[in-house]
Formats: structure tokens, sequence, C-alpha cells
């Protein structure tokens, strides 16, 4: 069982930087691909980006590449995901997750955290 706790959500003008951070809980994270997904009013969840389990290898997609970078910290139990040049159309609840599979699908996914909410304003 693992636990995910995201923080660092919030409203930032467009143009902006937030720092989105997911502690999870266990021994195990190491064992995990991380990823982050979102979802917007009125949408589906998508996904964003994921990490291979060394931190090694990562994956994103189209909408943020380029602009967003997350990155893993086994020693803290940690993902992060930094979003850079942000725009009105990133504002959603992103999610944290947990998976054994590559997590660019929501069906790979184990665990989710609670969610986020950014708000980028125009």
């Amino acid at each position: 069982q693992v636990q995910l706790v995201e923080s660092g959500g919030g409203l930032v003008q467009a143009g902006g930087s937030l720092r989105l951070s997911c502690a999870a809980s266990g021994r195990t994270f190491s064992s995990y691909r991380m990823g982050w997904f979102r979802q917007a009013p009125g949408k589906e969840r998508e996904f964003v980006a994921h990490i291979s389990r060394s931190g090694g290898w990562t994956y994103y997609a189209d909408s943020v590449k380029g602009r967003f970078t997350i990155s893993r910290d086994n020693a803290k139990n940690t993902v992060y995901l930094q979003m850079n040049s942000l725009k009105p159309e990133d504002t959603a609840v992103y999610y944290c997750a947990a998976g054994r599979s590559p997590l660019n699908t929501i069906a790979s996914v184990d665990y989710w955290g609670q969610g986020t909410q950014v708000t980028v304003s125009s």
C-alpha cells in the first residue's frame, strides 16, 4: 500500500512558475514508477509526465514538454513537478500517481494522491 500526498498548488499569473511535491509513504517508493496527471473542469483526467524508478528516464505530454520537469528523490520518498511558463490552460487539479507499469495511461496507475489545485490567471 502506498499513500501519496501532494502539495505546492496555488494561484499564479500566466508566465509564472510553481513546484508541486508528492510525498509517498512506505519503504517501497523506489520500486514504483511515479507520475503526474491533471484534470481540468469538465474534462477527463489526462497524463502530464512520468519518471522511471531510478529517475533516469522521463516522459512528457506534448502540451507540457519544454515547460515542465518531473524529478524524484528516492531518499526522501518524494516526486516533484517543476512547472514553468505556466498558461491559463494549465489550470487543473494535479494528481500524483504511482504504479508498477509505465504511467502514461490512467489504467496503469495503482495509487493516486488526493490532488492539488493549480490555477493560472491570464
